[in-house]
């Protein structure tokens, strides 16, 4: 796992006027090894999920940031103003095929 502090040029992490979070395309994109033409295409493709999760207890002003493209997911903690605690690309496991 990487750790660090979020960089605006360089992590896809920022905080909209709503407080939501919003990920730069060509950012999520590279950390997925593709081009933003790739990742849109994607995307209209219905091929990425995303999930937003809010820490409670002692992860309370974390959020867990997952996005799933195929078989890989990017999952990142980050604190309240978007800043990196924490990332990962994982693999996932082929699912068995429906008959």
């Amino acid at each position: 796992m990487e750790q660090g502090h979020a960089d605006p040029a360089g992590f896809p992490v920022a905080r909209d006027d709503t407080g939501g979070f919003t990920i730069d395309a060509e950012k999520i994109a590279s950390r997925f090894g593709w081009s933003a033409a790739a990742w849109h295409d994607m995307q209209r493709r219905g091929l990425v999920t995303s999930r937003v999760e809010r820490g409670e207890g002692e992860d309370q002003g974390r959020w867990r940031l997952t996005v799933i493209c195929g078989n890989r997911l990017w999952l990142a903690v980050v604190s309240e103003d978007g800043a990196l605690i924490e990332e990962r690309i994982d693999f996932l496991p082929a699912q068995p095929r429906r008959r």
